[in-house]
């Protein structure tokens, strides 16, 4: 298997790709791309030896379910946006179970769970009046949950100082920002343009956090 650093390069590459891909509507090379991307974050997290901790099977599983959502969101059709969210919606469900699952600040979780109600609030004043009544109660949940991961990763970051977590959570968010505008509100490539970076650099940071823990229980 390549070494991390060589598929952390090869994921950066393939979004490069991605990009110029969306830019220059090759639907191939948008599939080839993303998926490249995809399962070069998967393969990081199992070569910094995920599968010998439960932070790490945790995030593994996480990243899995990611590549899954992706696959899907290749589609603009409801049932398969409908179906990525809900891997993305399991995937932040289990990042999160990753999050708790060592030491972490409670009185952090605390000061960061205000912070996301209103975060939360704001984001869904802006989007919902722009969402068809089918998708209203899928997204509600969607960030209720992606929240919570985040409230998480905070308590799991002040606890054991591992502030990466805590950037490949916000990371998460402003790259779901973009997947909602363009969804929603406004089809664009700027989406797009800064959405790509910011959804696989988290995904990248939150892969390369199971090394700080590969080998415990």
């Amino acid at each position: 298997m390549l070494s991390p650093v060589a598929l952390t390069a090869a994921c950066i590459a393939s979004v490069v790709v991605l990009m110029a891909a969306d830019r220059l509507q090759s639907p191939f090379w948008r599939v080839v791309a993303k998926l490249s991307a995809s399962t070069c974050f998967v393969l990081i997290a199992i070569s910094l030896g995920a599968y010998r901790s439960t932070y790490g099977r945790f995030i593994l599983g996480a990243l899995l379910l990611g590549w899954l959502g992706d696959a899907l969101l290749l589609s603009r059709a409801a049932p398969a946006f409908m179906g990525g969210l809900a891997a993305f919606l399991l995937s932040h469900v289990l990042f999160a179970a990753a999050f708790v699952s060592g030491a972490f600040s409670a009185q952090a979780m605390g000061t960061a769970a205000v912070l996301a109600v209103a975060f939360g609030a704001v984001i869904l004043r802006w989007l919902l009046p722009h969402t068809p009544k089918e998708f209203k109660a899928p997204v509600v949940a969607y960030v209720v949950v992606i929240l919570a991961m985040c409230v998480a990763a905070a308590g799991c970051a002040f606890a054991s100082q591992r502030w990466a977590v805590l950037v490949g959570a916000l990371l998460f968010i402003a790259s779901d920002i973009s997947v909602a505008r363009d969804r929603f509100v406004q089809q664009d490539y700027v989406n797009r343009l800064w959405g790509w970076p910011t959804y696989f650099m988290a995904q990248i940071v939150l892969a390369w956090t199971v090394a700080t823990v590969a080998g415990s229980a």
